[in-house]
């Protein structure tokens, strides 16, 4: 356990009183992420992992009064400010996962299936995050409402992340002139998809391949790296 993550979880604020307080939110916080780290998928899985791995836990906070019920872990985390939390873990995830110079930081979207609900109106979720290649890890994530709303979530995330000296790699819907600016003033290079988003930009990148591949790219200087991987079941070059 990395000694880091209790006193991390100890900087988040806590909504209740201290009357009738039974348990640390602190030791709320450790249990759950030990518990989602431990592949619990909800409350009472929780709960449970709280209950059978009470003297593990001990090992790292006092868990005076035990560990809470399902009912007292949802309470506590519905009233807890989501923003501090994502602050939270960035900050672990930075203490565990520093990133050396060239690593890769992709961005990407994704709709967390079965997050919505019709009958209430409200919308899938679609999560914008940034995923660390060589260290295998999400360093952070930010919510949106839809995919469109990428393009203002992209620089949120950017500004949370230290990628000083990263190259960040972003599909389409990321290639903005804003985007590309706040990525080079953070210190870090990047590699931007363009796709028929960006016509004039499109355009002109096809033209400009087009005219080299006719001269046998002869007058063009090109550089380039190749490395072979195994991964996913297949070898990648």
């Amino acid at each position: 356990m990395n000694s880091d993550l209790v006193s991390i979880l100890s900087t988040v604020q806590d909504p209740r009183s201290d009357k009738n307080k039974r348990y640390l939110l602190e030791e709320i916080l450790l249990l759950c992420v030990c518990a989602a780290i431990s592949g619990a998928d909800g409350w009472k899985s929780i709960a449970e992992f709280g209950r059978t791995k009470l003297n593990w836990l001990r090992k790292f906070l006092e868990f005076k009064n035990g560990t809470p019920s399902d009912d007292c872990i949802g309470w506590v985390m519905a009233r807890l400010s989501p923003t501090a939390l994502q602050e939270c873990f960035i900050t672990w995830t930075k203490s565990i996962a520093d990133l050396t110079k060239g690593d890769v930081i992709a961005i990407d979207g994704k709709t967390l299936r079965g997050s919505h609900d019709r009958s209430n109106g409200r919308s899938a979720v679609h999560m914008v995050s940034a995923w660390a290649n060589a260290n295998r890890i999400s360093l952070g994530q930010v919510a949106t409402e839809e995919k469109s709303n990428e393009i203002t979530a992209i620089p949120k995330l950017l500004r949370m992340l230290d990628i000083k000296g990263a190259i960040v790699s972003i599909d389409a819907m990321g290639c903005q002139k804003k985007i590309a600016e706040q990525i080079v003033s953070q210190g870090a290079d990047y590699i931007l998809a363009v796709k028929d988003n960006q016509p004039e930009l499109f355009d002109a990148v096809k033209d400009y391949f087009e005219t080299a591949k006719a001269t046998d790219f002869l007058s063009v200087p090109v550089s380039y790296d190749e490395q072979t991987n195994a991964d996913h079941g297949r070898v990648e070059v």
